[in-house]
């Protein structure tokens, strides 16, 4: 009897002692070598796009500038290396357009993105021979698809509001409008197409800013990197068939919803695929403490919302400068030139006499685009003086 007892009692200190180790196992589970090696990389070439592209324009709100477009003032030794790498190991004499041009695909964003591929590889190489003995990284896990989850949401909100506020492709301007069909870039198609069915561009923002807004929350993160998956995608193909500079970035949204998708692929590969039941998400919280979470939960909110009311209000500000509110010309509207007398002298209107005028188009409030019967439009600024029914024009290079 005594040694049943003893030996019953041995057998549940052993249970007991080993119920902590494999709590623990089963809160942070071995990775597969192949996950951490991958892991390792997606944290370092994200990391780095992140922080050196739009994407942290998009997280920190910076302003536009004067072409509207959205852009990350880079450090110069940032510059100084992208240009030293150009010509040393590209071997490009011309020196590299770095100032904002309105595009994302410039020479100087893909030797960027060259760069950040080299140091993403030989990163990993470097970080996997030195901590080659952790088998998992669930803390920095949880951290960083915080960070990649809320620079995805904020590059969601900023263009999605840009279409939600119809910014991003107006309605087609006057000079669009006489512009003959072939010599529209494929951009330009584009823009114009969707810019005429504003009720199409609303729509496809405000699917990119759901997918924005729901890819902030834990409990909705999953959900919402699958609609920003899917706007990725289509905004991706729509670059590459109508030739739209902003590929790398609109590349970049589909693996980059794909990583904060990862954690439940496997849920979802049995409910899609497999017709099984998806078994409670395994992600943990980001702190011990049940009132810590509560706090950083409240913090992602309060982060959210602001994005969300940042970008909408933005958008609303510059609807009257940018957008479909902006003040027009007095004179506003397309006007054929009948008669034209330039010094004296009266000018038939005749195809090949470029000197003429054919068409005035009156769009913004100070200028004036001329068209000559070469069909190759000037724009000048323009003074107009409804009282004295004329105005004065001024070249843009010549404010004389």
């Amino acid at each position: 009897m005594t040694s049943a007892t003893t030996g019953g009692a041995a057998t549940g200190a052993a249970m007991t002692a080993a119920a902590p180790a494999a709590s623990s196992a089963t809160q942070h589970p071995s990775w597969h070598p192949a996950t951490r090696v991958a892991f390792r990389f997606c944290v370092l070439y994200f990391g780095l796009y992140i922080f050196l592209t739009q994407m942290l324009t998009s997280l920190l709100l910076a302003t536009t500038n004067d072409a509207g477009a959205f852009e990350v003032d880079m450090t110069a030794p940032v510059k100084a290396i992208v240009a030293w790498v150009a010509a040393h190991v590209f071997r490009i004499a011309h020196p590299l357009v770095m100032r904002e041009t309105g595009s994302g695909d410039r020479q100087y964003d893909w030797i960027l993105l060259a760069i950040m591929l080299f140091l993403a590889v030989v990163g990993t190489i470097v970080w996997s021979v030195l901590d080659r003995r952790r088998l998992s990284y669930p803390t920095l896990n949880k951290w960083f698809r915080l960070v990649a989850r809320f620079a995805l949401g904020a590059t969601l909100l900023t263009y999605g509001a840009a279409k939600i506020i119809p910014l991003q492709m107006p309605f087609p301007g006057l000079q669009r409008l006489i512009e003959p069909y072939g010599n529209l870039s494929p951009m330009g198609v584009l823009w114009a197409s969707i810019g005429a069915a504003p009720a199409y561009e609303i729509f496809a923002g405000c699917a990119e800013f759901l997918g924005g807004m729901l890819v902030f929350l834990p409990r909705t993160a999953t959900l919402g990197a699958m609609i920003c998956l899917a706007d990725g995608v289509q905004v991706f193909m729509l670059n590459m068939t109508y030739d739209v500079p902003v590929k790398l970035l609109a590349f970049h949204l589909i693996p980059l919803s794909l990583f904060v998708i990862a954690p439940d692929a496997k849920r979802l590969a049995n409910v899609l695929l497999f017709n099984r039941p998806a078994p409670v998400s395994s992600e943990q919280p980001l702190f011990r403490s049940a009132r810590n979470n509560r706090l950083a939960l409240f913090a992602q909110i309060v982060a959210g919302i602001f994005l969300i009311t940042a970008n909408l209000y933005g958008s609303v500000s510059n609807y009257s400068t940018f957008g479909p509110g902006h003040p027009h010309s007095p004179l506003y509207g397309i006007w054929s030139v009948e008669n034209f007398t330039s010094d004296g002298i009266v000018h038939p209107p005749l195809l090949t006499d470029n000197a003429r005028w054919r068409r005035l188009i009156f769009d913004q409030p100070n200028t004036m685009i001329i068209q000559a019967m070469d069909e190759v439009n000037r724009g000048f600024y323009a003074n107009i003086n409804m009282r004295a029914h004329g105005f004065e024009l001024t070249r843009a290079t010549d404010k004389n």
